[in-house]
């Protein structure tokens, strides 16, 4: 199985933190070079000293950049797609405030289209001319189990995520031609700062304990636990490999069996 992504290029977005900086360092340990992107330079460059080297010719690089300025986002990703192209693209971004669909303003679901499907579109248009010419391209997209059954209390986030996997299963079919595939991986309940501001949320909603709202959200999930980072990124670095290269226009669950849908 061939899983050597030696000569590849990786843009990673949120890469400094979470299941991000966790995708990183899986694609870095096969040999792709990474660049970190982000807002904050200080994580950058924590996460960037601890992104490994397969071999001595790799070079890691990072973006300090706003998801939300998408003209300074484009600047900044064409100039280091120009110097390298990127054939690897994992788009991962922080989820949208949590609360009921109803009750959100309008400009909640802009923002929240804004950051991620938007940000994603000038993202794939930076890139893209260089997975063309490379004839390899995988953009792989870490968005939710929302698309396939809505979260309660989630109610922006199930809308712009929706939005998103159907944005990926639409350019599948349109770049395929081109050796480019695109798929949605799917974490189910994952120790991140997400993790950490649903069960916030959901105690001050409900007023129970975070151990009871811990003990509840877990017995929804059949492994009995929550997903490291690194659960989540193995499958992202798969997707991004030659041995992926006939996966294309899919969404990928990883929850431990949590989704009841097929």
């Amino acid at each position: 199985m061939n899983l050597d992504l030696t000569g590849k290029h990786a843009l990673v977005c949120g890469g400094s933190q979470g299941i991000g900086r966790a995708a990183a360092i899986e694609l870095a340990a096969l040999g792709a070079d990474v660049t970190l992107l982000a807002r904050s330079r200080e994580a950058l460059d924590a996460a960037l000293a601890g992104l490994p080297k397969k071999h001595d010719a790799q070079q890691h690089a990072t973006i300090a950049a706003d998801m939300n300025d998408h003209a300074g986002l484009r600047a900044k990703v064409e100039a280091a797609a120009h110097l390298r192209p990127v054939q690897i693209l994992v788009n991962n971004s922080g989820g949208p405030p949590g609360g009921p669909a109803h009750a959100a303003a309008p400009d909640e679901f802009r923002r929240a289209f804004e950051q991620h499907l938007v940000a994603a579109q000038v993202l794939l248009q930076a890139v893209l001319p260089g997975m063309k010419a490379s004839g390899y391209g995988r953009i792989v997209n870490v968005i939710s189990t929302s698309v396939k059954e809505p979260i309660r209390n989630l109610g922006v986030s199930n809308t712009i995520r929706g939005a998103v996997a159907n944005w990926a299963k639409t350019l599948a079919g349109e770049l395929a031609v081109h050796g480019i595939t695109v798929n949605n991986v799917l974490p189910g309940y994952t120790q991140t700062q997400r993790l950490e501001q649903i069960l916030a949320d959901r105690t001050k909603a409900t007023g129970k304990s975070g151990a009871e709202i811990e003990q509840a959200m877990l017995a929804t999930v059949p492994a009995g636990r929550f997903a490291k980072p690194a659960e989540i990124a193995a499958v992202v670095a798969f997707l991004a490999t030659p041995a992926a290269g006939y996966v294309n226009g899919v969404n990928v669950p990883v929850d431990g069996g949590r989704t009841l849908s097929l």
